[in-house]
């Protein structure tokens, strides 16, 4: 009863906190979702600002339409216009070594072998060659580097 009683008194600024939270959340658990969520339930707050007379009913059918395609649009919108960021590499290590050189410690035997990079060991596809030699990455395939001898200058 205590529950029904305060849907039945539900003001806007029941919404603008819920958005407050909701937005507070994104921040501690990035992963844009709770921020499309706050933006849909600060608009039902202005909806009901307006108009405070709308039952409790409309304002959460209100909130949900608007967060399932604010969710949907801010997906597709994304998905065709991804962020650009100073770190494009940042979670695929591998890819950060393309086009560096690095000298093997390790020989290349049957096109595969190990070779030390930064502060991990990675296996290396490339043609056979021996430990010593100057290398460079062309290509990372999963958890292995393709590499290729780099000529004397």
């Amino acid at each position: 009863m205590q529950v029904l009683l305060y849907l039945e008194t539900l003001a806007y600024w029941d919404w603008f906190i819920a958005a407050l939270v909701l937005v507070i959340l994104e921040i501690f658990a990035p992963g844009a979702v709770f921020m499309w969520l706050g933006i849909a339930a600060g608009v039902v707050g202005a909806v009901v600002f307006i108009a405070p007379e709308l039952d409790w009913k409309w304002q959460f059918a209100m909130f949900a339409v608007l967060a399932v395609v604010s969710i949907v649009v801010s997906r597709r919108y994304l998905k065709g216009n991804p962020l650009a960021t100073d770190h494009p590499d940042l979670n695929r290590r591998g890819a950060q070594y393309v086009g560096r050189d690095f000298v093997l410690d390790n020989a290349i035997a049957g096109g595969h072998g190990r070779m030390r990079v930064d502060d991990g060991t990675w296996q290396v596809e490339g043609p056979d060659l021996p430990a010593g030699v100057r290398v460079r990455v062309t290509a990372v395939m999963g958890a292995t580097l393709r590499v290729e001898p780099i000529p004397p200058s």
